[in-house]
């Protein structure tokens, strides 16, 4: 009997301690994981994770039971392959491309260095699209998409996104992936599937938007996805926003105010010569010129200061001179390309290579100094496998300057200070930043949140061209009475933005026509083409980049602007009062995007939607380059941020 007894208390004993055992156990690893990660909720994620399918995004967690959409989050390694370009590529090498549906890398850093991976769809195996990542980011931490049809996906997530850090390795459950989703997910690829990066994806009934982060394989977004028919992992997609927040943008208020300040940050040479007096005279010229308040050619309301501008205008015509570096091979330089999403950059280098009035022979002569370079072609000799690494782009253009500057004295003359590119590709400002950060560069991918610098750099406009014989094709629109549309938007889910916009207002007012991409045929561009002309306010959102066509597009179609893209500069934004014929709206205001266009006078609306019509003249390309028109105005902006430089 005592036997037993003894038996009994020595198991009690031992339960006590296997119990106290596993209590510390667990305490340790509460501990530890709080202090890596204090704002993580563990207790609620491992419960909710063992009870259905969790997404955690913040501190906020939806079961696999909620109607809202879906966030998948897929978790890989690091890879440092690249696929083609974000434009698809015809037969004859010209870009394919379709309203409402630009195509854009994307660039995305977690970090101070990154590297820049890349990955291309060919939707319906047609059209395809690209995404990267950028060093120098930090400002613009978010979630990325690309579209991708067909696939149901159900995941557990424990973790959450920061947006004032870099985004986190996000841990997952259920890592497999159908072949349907496979090869929905392949199809059109030119480079191996390897070089596809992926990290997460966004379902919408039927369709999904799958999130992509740089720096994970092809092979492991697909090891690493499970497919259920049945239940959805769902959280709404206002959540993704949410980590945005943090960060105030910068308003267009803000960037004037930089403008005005970047005024005071001029430098003046070491060692003065002619060109730098006479820069000098010029920039006197403009701050003391004398008021005029209109002309027959131009209308004062659309300029910052009308007076300074015409006077600008003026010296630039009478003295600027800029000489051309020859050096440089084909097709990376010399070489432009005159069709698609990134022709802007091709129509400069033509008419400034044929240009007699501005262009002179020697180089002691020029005030400003062009490097004749394609940022399209350099990506497209890199999808060529002409260099093998992304970081051999930007090694490439610092052996170029390096050349330069060995043959020549003026590159380091001011640092290179009067030293210009023109660039369109959304890779440039990553290209560039290292051997090329002090000249002025002309951009298409304008965000002042990364190393845009306002007042020294220039915002290029997108200018989606269709025919180099006729760049200026199908101008116009209805008059203000027959736009029947409040605002209308049609285009892909490029980037975390749209999805958003979508989600507010697709088929939620019978005034506001917000929908995905329009068919591609004939019919559908047409549908496009009426749908700008027949509506009072044309909605301009970012993509993979703050930079869209849709801006120009609107222009054209004497549609009002409405951008919503934070911390994007607008073209030639030294000189437009952009505010006086377009409407900015924080990307956080979009639940309230009807509310504040119906809250716009329909005075102001007639006022900005004439102004319209009359700035389109300064974003039009011509094969024989007119007075003010879009080749004047990019050399006057690069002119005016040069005098501006120059200290009195």
């Amino acid at each position: 009997m005592e036997v037993a007894v003894q038996i009994q208390r020595l198991f009690h004993v031992q339960i006590q301690r296997l119990l106290l055992t596993i209590a510390t156990v667990v305490a340790v690893v509460v501990v530890f994981q709080f202090l890596v990660s204090p704002n993580k909720n563990y207790i609620s994620n491992l419960w909710d994770a063992s009870n259905g399918s969790v997404v955690t995004v913040g501190n906020v967690t939806s079961s696999s039971s909620s109607k809202l959409t879906g966030i998948s989050v897929i978790h890989g390694m690091v890879n440092n392959s690249m696929a083609s370009d974000s434009e698809g590529e015809g037969k004859d090498g010209d870009e394919t491309q379709v309203e409402g549906m630009e195509k854009h890398s994307y660039f995305q850093v977690d970090g101070h260095e990154e590297m820049n991976n890349s990955f291309q769809i060919d939707e319906d195996g047609q059209l395809s699209q690209e995404i990267t990542s950028e060093s120098g980011f930090d400002h613009d931490k978010s979630l990325r998409y690309v579209k991708a049809r067909n696939i149901n996906t159900s995941f557990s997530m424990l973790g959450e996104v920061h947006s004032e850090s870099s985004i986190e390795s996000l841990g997952l459950v259920s890592p497999k992936i159908s072949p349907n989703v496979i090869a929905d997910l392949d199809a059109g690829l030119r480079t191996p599937p390897s070089s596809i990066a992926g990290n997460a994806s966004l379902a919408h009934n039927n369709t999904e938007l799958v999130e992509i982060q740089p720096g994970h394989t092809n092979k492991e977004l697909l090891g690493n996805t499970s497919t259920s028919q049945s239940n959805h992992s769902s959280v709404s997609v206002d959540l993704i926003m949410k980590g945005r927040r943090r960060r105030k943008p910068t308003t267009i208020s803000d960037m004037t105010l930089l403008l005005l300040q970047s005024l005071n940050s001029s430098s003046r040479p070491q060692r003065s010569s002619p060109r730098d007096r006479e820069l000098q005279y010029a920039r006197s010229q403009i701050q003391n010129a004398p008021v005029i308040r209109s002309s027959p050619e131009l209308y004062a309301s659309l300029f910052r200061n009308y007076s300074m501008f015409r006077r600008s205008y003026e010296l630039m015509e009478r003295m600027l001179k800029v000489y051309i570096y020859k050096e440089g091979e084909k097709p990376v330089f010399h070489q432009p390309r005159l069709t698609g999403i990134y022709a802007s950059e091709g129509w400069f280098m033509q008419l400034i290579e044929r240009n007699k009035q501005f262009v002179v022979r020697d180089p002691r002569k020029a005030h400003l100094f062009y490097l004749p370079f394609s940022s399209k072609n350099l990506r497209i000799a890199l999808q060529q496998k002409q260099f093998t690494r992304r970081e051999d782009l930007e090694e490439y253009l610092k052996n170029y300057t390096d050349i330069i500057a060995r043959k020549y004295r003026f590159l380091n003359r001011v640092k290179g200070a009067d030293h210009f590119l023109v660039a369109c590709h959304d890779w440039a400002p990553w290209m560039t930043r290292k051997s090329m950060g002090n000249f002025i560069r002309v951009l298409c991918n304008a965000n002042v949140a990364r190393d845009f610098r306002i007042g020294k750099d220039v915002s290029l406009p997108v200018t989606y061209i269709r025919s180099a014989q006729d760049p200026g094709q199908d101008l116009g629109g209805k008059p203000p009475s027959q736009r029947t549309i409040l605002a209308f938007f049609a285009g892909n889910m490029h980037g975390y933005l749209r999805p958003v916009l979508l989600q507010h207002w697709e088929n939620k007012e019978p005034d506001m026509k917000i929908s995905g991409p329009m068919p591609r045929d004939r019919e559908g561009k047409t549908k496009y083409m009426e749908s700008m002309k027949s509506s009072k306010y044309c909605v301009c959102a970012r993509g993979y980049e703050v930079h869209t066509p849709r801006v120009v597009e609107a222009i054209y179609h004497e549609c009002v602007p409405v951008i919503i893209s934070d911390n994007y500069e607008p073209p030639f934004f030294e000189v437009l009062e952009w505010e006086a014929f377009s409407v900015f709206v924080l990307e956080k205001d979009i639940p309230n995007l009807r509310n504040i266009l119906l809250s716009i006078p329909e005075d102001r609306y007639l006022a900005m939607q004439q102004r319209v019509k009359l700035v389109q003249q300064h974003f039009l390309w011509h094969r024989k380059p007119a007075k003010y028109d879009l080749f004047h105005m990019i050399l006057h902006s690069v002119w005016y941020n040069r005098v501006l430089q120059v200290k009195l």
